[in-house]
């Protein structure tokens, strides 16, 4: 969602202890920091030192409640999210990575459902979170540091490919496009999410002169729905889905959150389906691999 300048993405460091402890009480080990070069590290830097929504969170972080916090937010603002991936049952037994993995919101909900995950990110400190979450839900997953773009995973290793947000803030989509094919098992999909640039809330942060969440970052592109499927071009079949349409927020403040929230949202909602349908601020693509 969009914010004021004072209300950009908290950095981390200003949140985590110096000592992380794992579930047993013993201090848990940061993972060693990737080597990479040029853009790239400018993402991994940033990433390693914001996260999604942090402001959001009542509870410490690292906590069991920490991560309740932040499930219960993304989910609240993203409520299409499991009407399009049913976490809960639709993915039982089969091999899922997903790519950007953050502090592992999604990829629990994969893994509560019975699926065998995989999350991959380029920040050791999300990596540290996600890991920390798995335990505290007693779930089991596998959390790697690795690059998006230059998989180290042989070909047809997963179901699934889940990329949620990520295409936007990396160097090189293309390239992350070709790796999300390679993995994927023959009859695999890959399901990913880009930022609308033909969208409402694009349109309304101009107007408005608010800044887009983690409009800071590297790397932050918003793409047509041509534009996404051209990325995805290495699949064989793509479906199209837009998504995210203006629902109350808990970011905004003053009379701009009066006016989004009072007037806005309600006035967005009595609009002919037709027409609001392609502005979703989300492009959703579910991308299939048959060769």
């Amino acid at each position: 969602m969009y914010r004021d300048s004072k209300y950009r993405s908290t950095p981390l460091k200003t949140a985590i202890a110096s000592e992380e402890v794992n579930a047993n009480g013993k201090t848990a080990a940061t993972p060693t920091p990737m080597q990479l070069n040029g853009k790239l590290e400018e993402v991994r830097v940033y990433w390693n030192d914001h996260i999604h929504d942090l402001e959001l969170a009542k509870n410490p972080v690292g906590s069991l409640g920490f991560f309740d916090d932040l499930d219960e937010y993304r989910f609240d603002k993203l409520n299409y999210l499991p009407k399009l991936v049913d976490f809960e049952n639709g993915f039982k037994g089969k091999k899922i990575l997903e790519i950007g993995c953050g502090v592992g919101i999604d990829l629990a909900r994969f893994a509560a459902g019975g699926a065998k995950v995989t999350g991959i990110d380029l920040s050791e400190t999300a990596i540290d979170l996600a890991r920390k979450n798995f335990a505290a839900r007693n779930l089991t997953g596998n959390f790697l540091l690795m690059n998006g773009e230059d998989l180290d995973f042989p070909p047809d290793s997963f179901d699934v490919v889940y990329v949620h947000g990520v295409l936007q803030y990396t160097s090189n989509p293309q390239q992350m496009a070709k790796e999300m094919y390679r993995i994927l098992k023959p009859g695999g999909q890959a399901i990913s999410m880009v930022y609308n640039r033909i969208s409402w809330l694009n349109a309304l942060s101009k107007i408005m002169k608010v800044d887009l969440e983690h409009e800071d970052a590297p790397v932050l592109e918003k793409y047509t729905i041509s534009e996404l499927k051209d990325i995805l071009k290495p699949f064989d079949a793509t479906k199209i889905v837009p998504e995210r349409f203006p629902v109350k927020s808990r970011l905004h403040r003053g009379w701009k959150g009066a006016l989004f929230n009072g007037i806005f949202v309600p006035a967005f909602k009595i609009l002919p389906s037709f027409l609001v349908k392609p502005l979703g601020w989300h492009i959703m693509a579910f991308s299939t691999k048959t060769s």
